[in-house]
């Protein structure tokens, strides 16, 4: 499951201790939009994404199930259906056994050993959609993604054997552009829906999915900040940083299918390009029983910030983790009694970290000057570098890092994805 968990808290069982160990990388370059690894059974490893085509040949989603020690496949899905919609989608073990996949416009259920289709839905709203979410009676969840002025977010869920809507598509007041982030309650879940101007919560029940009255605001219309990314749910707070709708995001969504166009000369897509707006990167907490508490803090100060990946909260530590990608900058933020700078590092991360608590280490991205996507592992608590290991990708996006359970992460990257031990 993406994030290690539908609260998107990113935290791993276990230790690292990567300043005891010798880092060993292994590099699958696949030459595939690679998003996401996640474990099935023990030993049992996927990987799943989707083909850059932004131009040419029509784009489709793609799983496959690959050997930890090599990276090669063991087995491959079929090109998977997408709507020609270019974006990064998730995959998802199922208690059912089974491996779903969204990519683009289309949910799919595949066989878990060889991959096949064992079910395939195309999805109510002709969008991309993102996140992939199982709630608690084992239903499926997910959104398509709009960008300001777009119109209203279209929220599907489906039952995960048929995929068979179990419910008529709900449709926010505002657009969300990042991930649904989920809790459990007795009696419901609650999702977590990150919107254009507000956070929304949706309350799924016995007698359906309907939106709540937490509707907290956390920018204007128009705003000198942009949009928010996934959130975090942790020690009562929702956490998200906004200034995401960056350029390269505009370019994929302002476009129909979501990402088929032809970039005009000298215009390639980068997260690098200056932001569309004047404000400095945010991190925002958000009060899970009071929508009206809603506190920020601007780490850096640097103007034009942005984002494509969102923060992470460690309660253990009552330290939450932000950064600039545009403009680098990596921050630990005391949340112990309100919102404090407790350390920064010179880095510049894009990615979904990976966090271990019982160790106090945070293993996230710094693209470097010279071309190179490093992996660093951090001290919690001090914001000290405790190692840096070539990723083997010169290509920087926000996609995500796994932890393997055996002192290892999975990176995943355009065109690569490789497996970190240290031993």
């Amino acid at each position: 499951m993406e994030c290690g968990g539908n609260r998107r808290q990113k935290a791993s069982p276990g230790r690292l201790d990567a300043g005891s160990g010798t880092a060993t990388v292994t590099v699958n370059r696949n030459d595939r939009w690679n998003v996401m690894v996640i474990e099935r059974e023990p030993g049992q490893w996927y990987v799943g994404g989707t083909m850059a085509a932004f131009s040419g040949p029509p784009p489709f989603g793609w799983v496959w199930r690959f050997d930890p020690d090599t990276l090669e496949p063991l087995a491959q899905s079929p090109e998977l259906p997408c709507g020609e919609h270019v974006w990064c989608g998730a995959i998802l073990a199922h208690a059912n056994g089974s491996i779903h996949s969204v990519n683009g416009s289309y949910l799919h259920r595949l066989d878990p050993d060889d991959l096949s289709v064992v079910a395939e839905r195309q999805l109510p709203a002709d969008r991309a959609h993102n996140g992939l979410l199982a709630l608690a009676d084992g239903s499926l969840i997910t959104k398509d993604l709009r960008l300001e002025g777009q119109g209203g977010t279209t929220i599907s869920r489906l039952d995960p054997d048929t995929l068979e809507l179990v419910e008529a598509p709900l449709t926010l007041p505002e657009g969300s552009m990042g991930r649904i982030a989920a809790d459990t309650t007795v009696d419901a879940d609650l999702v977590y829906v990150p919107g254009t101007e507000h956070l929304w919560r949706l309350r799924v029940d016995a007698t359906g999915t309907s939106i709540d009255q937490w509707q907290p605001r956390y920018r204007q219309a128009n705003d000198r900040w942009g949009l928010a990314w996934d959130s975090c749910i942790s020690d009562g707070y929702a956490w998200v940083m906004d200034c995401g709708d960056i350029e390269s995001v505009r370019m994929i969504h302002h476009t129909e299918p979501n990402g088929r166009y032809q970039a005009p000369p000298g215009r390639a897509m980068s997260w690098r390009r200056d932001a569309p707006w004047e404000g400095a990167q945010r991190l925002v907490r958000i009060d899970l029983e009071d929508p009206t508490k809603v506190d920020t803090i601007e780490p850096f100060g640097t103007p034009g910030g942005g984002i494509i990946a969102p923060p992470v909260h460690v309660p253990e530590h009552g330290i939450a983790v932000a950064w600039d990608s545009i403009n680098g900058g990596l921050a630990g933020i005391d949340t112990t009694n309100g919102l404090d700078v407790r350390w920064q590092l010179d880095a510049r991360p894009s990615m979904q970290p990976v966090v271990f608590p019982e160790s106090g280490e945070l293993v996230i991205n710094d693209f470097t000057d010279d071309g190179s996507d490093d992996v660093i592992v951090i001290d919690l608590a001090t914001g000290e570098l405790i190692d840096r290991v070539a990723s083997g990708s010169r290509i920087a996006n926000g996609m995500f890092l796994t932890a393997g359970g055996d002192r290892d992460v999975y990176y995943c990257s355009t065109l690569t994805f490789s497996r970190i031990v240290w031993s």
